[in-house]
């Protein structure tokens, strides 16, 4: 039926499209460049394809899905991520993710699980070689449109303003120290590449088995794939990041080690290509360095460096290694001062393992790490580069999911990985042959046998291909345990089984989920079946409708928000109330609009027109209400009610003690979300010190120097409100042993934080003539 092999086309093609799209695409108008179009862009396709599937099974009159050897562990793993959203902390943020990426969501983790059972139902072997080229033409893309980025050119600065240099980049994203590509951030990049270079080198094996085992320039496909793998991992090596190289390193290994291991392959038969690829792989880490500190002092530039020279640098390492080379957020910040990525992650990670041990089974719910984490924050993170950062991410794929989804969740996630493995290896040396014919091509290709195996070579190069995937997927499970997995990755991560197990050809047509609900034998389409594949279109339709509007939401909503942080607040109302009208229940949004609203009062409150800056606080306040009311947890909004809070408080006359009141309130429930915050701590001695509550104030930022020693604000005002005790309303001493500690504590402040600070030294120089 051509209506059938219609939804087969758009199946197949949505699937290169995927494969090939999701790591190219990123836009410039969207509050998150990268990872949010991405996973826009699979929540289409995957309705695309969803669709089609669906169409086919109502043309066919059956429900059929393929069964796997991991259905029983993937529903598992389903259910805890739908369990612990029914008691996640924030039920809004476990379904759709965190803003910024919404990959690692319930509604992600469904997609990823359709896409693989949409993949194993409906498409064979030979889509499977198409896809895995599709994934390589994609992955040199990138390799294109990242490699110049390292020389200074880089292409995205051009799409975005014009200039083919990296001006676009501020000094935490500079690609010529850690190129990123279209990948958005290195380790992502590096973690891509990783995958990638054990399948080109995959194909390569293939067709130099086919040349008869010579390395020849005439073999075309083979210099083309090891000329993939090459630039592939030149710039993994311009990613510049630790987990990229191990995760590519510990694939490396397993692969050749497998290769070399499995019977029908000999040490003599792939000797030349290994010692090809070991030797090209070692010479480009000793002509451009490494991540590796330990090591990069070998490489030539690591020698450079090492020569005396008349700059004052007080390392000779790299940037990225100076900053550890770490994985995400440990972004390049042209400091010395910069704490190793190993250590910031020691204390993530005790955090993760505390806010688990508060949640054992479920966890806090699906992505809610950014909330779990903060009340069980080390006051130690407070002493490192990134004391004040936001993560919503615990860097370990594995802890993450202890954190948020419990011992349910990471138990069914680790046996999904294990029982995977012990599959690949279990069928691999069972040497399963492919299900189905081979395609003609592979038929004149491999129509002999050779001596060394009593396999047919079709088996031993679907062997070879599974092989590099086992070792790709492998990348991935060291990558994410310093990091975490993004949108490309996960697609890798779930599609990558339904990939090994077609060509072991383990998927049989007796082992399928049928169901059929009419006569399946008739070939004609009747009416009822017409109208229910109208009903799904206009379902697709209404979710793709749904997508493109919360996306042009974000477009308005990251313009006014670029426009608030200039302090354009007027300007940017328009944008956000659009946001807001168009995703009136997404809680960014809203909350942004109230920040907006908060200081578009205060302007109105300096200007004396009380009455309408009186609605505009107001306006402000409910929405600020809305959003503390629906998302108790979440720190950062009760942050950002503090701030609102507090604008409206020095603005307004007829309302300032009020909105002081409130203030202390939201401060301290943000106090009870995270103890250990050292700016809150530090603002909630000042909303004290407003009241007049000056013993309070001072208890609390004396809490707030106990948690952070070399914070200068806590000391600054602490010293005031101390020397605020000291004097009468005439500025005589009246306690001259609070004056000594004001005293003290500026001078401290001189001595050991920041000397050149002119508003102590002003402030101490009137003090002391007192």
């Amino acid at each position: 039926m051509k209506f059938i092999s219609y939804c087969n086309k758009i199946i197949e093609y949505s699937f290169y499209s995927l494969f090939l799209l999701v790591p190219l695409v990123f836009a410039g108008d969207t509050s998150e460049l990268f990872e949010l179009n991405k996973m826009w862009l699979t929540f289409g396709l995957t309705i695309i394809i969803a669709t089609a599937w669906g169409s086919k099974m109502i043309l066919e009159r059956k429900i059929l899905i393929q069964r796997t050897p991991l259905d029983i562990l993937l529903m598992l793993f389903l259910a805890s991520q739908i369990i612990s959203t029914l008691f996640s902390l924030d039920q809004q943020v476990s379904w759709w993710g965190s803003y910024s990426r919404f990959n690692g969501g319930l509604l992600s983790t469904i997609s990823y699980i359709l896409l693989y059972y949409a993949f194993v139902s409906n498409l064979q072997l030979k889509h499977v070689y198409k896809t895995l080229l599709v994934s390589l033409a994609a992955g040199f893309l990138t390799v294109l449109w990242g490699f110049p980025s390292h020389f200074g050119a880089d292409p995205t600065c051009f799409v975005f303003r014009g200039t083919f240099d990296t001006a676009c980049w501020t000094d935490q994203f500079k690609p010529t120290v850690r190129a990123f590509s279209t990948l958005g951030q290195p380790a992502w990049f590096a973690a891509y590449l990783a995958l990638l270079i054990p399948l080109a080198m995959g194909y390569a094996l293939n067709n130099f088995k086919e040349n008869h085992m010579k390395l020849a320039v005439s073999n075309w496909k083979l210099m083309v794939f090891a000329f993939l793998s090459v630039s592939f991992y030149i710039n993994l090596l311009f990613a510049n990041t630790r987990a990229g190289l191990i995760g590519f390193g510990v694939a490396y290994v397993v692969f050749w080690a497998v290769v070399f291991f499995k019977k029908e392959f000999t040490l003599n038969q792939f000797l030349r290509p290994f010692a090809f690829f070991t030797v090209a792989f070692l010479l480009c880490t000793f002509i451009l360095g490494g991540p590796i500190g330990s090591f990069y002092r070998y490489t030539l530039p690591g020698m450079n460096a090492a020569q005396p020279t008349k700059t004052t640098s007080s390392s000779t390492q790299p940037a990225s290694a100076q900053a550890g080379g770490g994985d995400v957020y440990d972004a390049f910040h042209g400091s010395i001062n910069i704490t190793d990525s190993a250590v910031i992650r020691q204390y993530v990670w005790s955090g993760a393992i505390a806010a688990w041990q508060a949640n054992p089974i479920f966890g806090t719910g699906v992505e809610t790490f950014a909330f779990a984490y903060y009340k069980h924050k080390s006051p130690a993170h407070n002493l490192t580069s990134e004391w004040d950062y936001l993560y919503n991410k615990a860097h370990n794929e594995y802890l993450n999911y202890l954190t948020t989804t419990g011992i349910f969740g990471l138990g069914t996630y680790l046996a999904f990985i294990a029982f995977f493995t012990f599959l690949f290896f279990k069928y691999l040396f069972k040497n399963a042959q492919p299900v189905g014919p081979p395609t003609t091509h592979h038929k004149n290709l491999y129509i002999k046998q050779h001596n060394h195996s009593q396999l047919s070579p079709l088996t031993s190069h679907l062997s070879l291909l599974a092989i590099a995937l086992f070792a790709g997927w492998l990348s991935l499970l060291i990558t994410n345990f310093f990091g975490f997995s993004v949108v490309i990755t996960n697609i890798y991560l779930f599609l990558i089984p339904a990939f090994v197990f077609i060509l072991f050809g383990l998927l049989k047509e007796n082992h399928t989920l049928t169901f059929s609900f009419s006569d399946a034998s008739s070939k004609e389409v009747n009416p009822y079946q017409w109208t229910f594949i109208g009903l799904l279109i206009l379902i697709s339709l209404w979710l793709h409708l749904s997508l493109i509007t919360y996306r042009q939401a974000d477009i308005a909503y990251a313009y006014g928000f670029n426009l608030d942080k200039v302090g354009q607040f007027n300007e940017a109302q328009p944008y956000l109330l659009q946001a807001y009208k168009a995703k009136p229940d997404e809680a960014l949004f809203k909350d942004e609009l109230a920040i907006n609203m908060g200081a578009h009062a205060a302007g109105l409150y300096a200007q004396k027109d009380d009455k309408n800056a009186a609605q505009f606080a107001q306006n402000a306040v409910s929405l600020s209400d809305e959003v503390v009311l629906a998302h108790p947890n979440n720190v950062v909004y009760w942050k950002n009610r503090v701030r609102l809070l507090y604008t409206l408080s020095s603005s307004s006359t007829t309302n300032q003690q009020q909105y002081l009141t409130e203030a202390l309130r939201a401060i301290d429930r943000a106090k009870e979300l995270s103890p250990n915050d050292a700016k809150i701590s530090y603002n909630q001695g000042i909303l004290h010190g407003q009241v007049g509550d000056l013993d309070r104030a001072i208890a609390m930022l004396e809490e707030t120097i106990k948690l952070k020693p070399d914070y200068r604000d806590p000391y600054v005002a602490l010293g005031l409100f101390y020397h605020q005790q000291a004097v009468d309303k005439d500025e005589k001493v009246i306690h001259p042993d609070k004056h000594q500690k004001a005293i003290e504590i500026y001078e401290f402040v001189l001595k050991k934080i920041d000397p050149k600070d002119e508003e102590v030294k002003k402030a101490l120089k009137g003090w002391k003539n007192k």
